[in-house]
């Protein structure tokens, strides 16, 4: 039985953390940063944790990782 290959999109995106949480980076923060105000850019810096309701699908992508 061949192993399970973990997506390799996936695995530059996001980081399993210890308690089975995953973490990923904000999107809308590449470019066309002109015409989005500070507050906004400023809410999107830092590193989120994926929501519940995708966890399915990041089970899938990495498998092997315990979700």
């Amino acid at each position: 039985m061949p192993k399970m290959k973990t997506k390799s999109a996936a695995k530059k995106r996001f980081r399993v953390r210890p308690g089975g949480t995953v973490k990923r980076g904000q999107a809308f923060k590449r470019h066309i940063l002109t015409k989005k105000t500070t507050k906004n850019k400023r809410h999107l810096r830092g590193a989120v944790n994926v929501h519940a309701t995708n966890m399915g699908h990041m089970a899938q992508m990495l498998p092997g990782q315990g979700l």
